[in-house]
């Protein structure tokens, strides 16, 4: 950290960078023009740097000009940072790992509930598909999608999902809606790769008492997310789970089709390690959560 001059010294620079005289400059630093010569004169001497070509108004030169975008950031994220941690004063913050899918469909969209009911809980997302593993992460709590085996740790049941077909009203309209479970065989099914939690179309099939050997596909898909997108397009009839579709259902873009209850044979469980969960700020989060959680069963049938 050698050759740093004060933060004041940095300002008179940045400031005076975008002007065309000290004389502007020292108006908006509230101190006289020779002030401002003057630091930045000092400035120069100890980088051994000429930042300003002096003349009727001031050009930067090129050594100056680099260095214009690296002080002004610093003082950009210094106020950003200052801004954040005011904000923050007096709230607690908790850390939650969960699956990026769940986060964006379910999580995300509920979190200004709980800004209303509590605001002094400061939420931090963090987004992992893989098993939590809290002595390697730094988050406080985890929602996972799974059968609620969580050796050591502290574990609660949320809710468990539905599963169904949905397709866009412009797919129905351009095909005509399937009468019967068994028509589907002649949709375009939109799949996913390697979907092992969530049961399959063929699953899905023998569970309405069809015989599907062989599935209409055109493109398997690597995420939730991106199937769903897909049945949005119009592409083809995807299998949904309910908590990921609640948006889309709701403003009519996506359609469930049939009202044939399956359940997920897994569910999303609140976890955290033994004792976290009497801590006071996640009590509260706990009990907001679960509190989400029974008011969407209603949604899950």
């Amino acid at each position: 950290m050698r050759n740093l001059p004060p933060s004041s010294t940095l300002r008179a620079f940045e400031v005076a960078t975008r002007h065309a005289t000290f004389t502007a400059a020292a108006e908006e630093l509230h101190i006289t023009q020779s002030a401002v010569s003057h630091q930045l004169k000092n400035l120069e001497e100890l980088w051994g740097l000429q930042l300003f070509q002096r003349g009727k108004s001031l050009t930067l030169t090129p050594a100056g000009a680099a260095l214009v975008p690296i002080v002004r950031e610093f003082f950009i994220n210094l106020e950003a940072t200052l801004t954040d941690l005011r904000d923050q004063k007096g709230r607690v913050r908790v850390k939650v790992s969960t699956t990026y899918s769940f986060a964006l469909k379910w999580l995300l969209p509920r979190l200004p509930h709980l800004s209303l009911q509590h605001p002094e809980i400061l939420v931090t997302l963090e987004t992992s598909d893989k098993s939590i593993n809290f002595s390697s992460t730094e988050s406080d709590v985890a929602i996972r999608f799974g059968n609620g085996n969580y050796p050591g740790l502290h574990a609660e049941f949320m809710f468990r999902e539905h599963i169904f077909p949905v397709a866009s009203p412009a797919l129905l309209h351009r095909l005509g809606p399937p009468n019967t479970p068994a028509e589907l065989l002649n949709y375009p099914l939109l799949t996913r790769d390697g979907a092992d939690l969530v049961p399959k179309w063929a699953l899905w099939f023998q569970h309405v008492g069809v015989t599907a050997s062989a599935l209409k596909e055109s493109v398997r898909f690597a995420d939730t997310n991106m199937t769903i997108e897909a049945a949005l397009l119009g592409q083809g009839i995807a299998l949904a789970r309910s908590g990921h579709v609640e948006t889309e259902i709701g403003e009519g873009t996506l359609i469930r089709l049939f009202d044939v209850p399956f359940a997920s044979p897994v569910a999303y469980y609140f976890v955290c390690p033994k004792g976290t969960e009497s801590q006071p700020h996640i009590i509260s989060f706990r009990n907001w959560l679960l509190a989400e959680s029974n008011n969407a069963q209603q949604y899950y049938r």
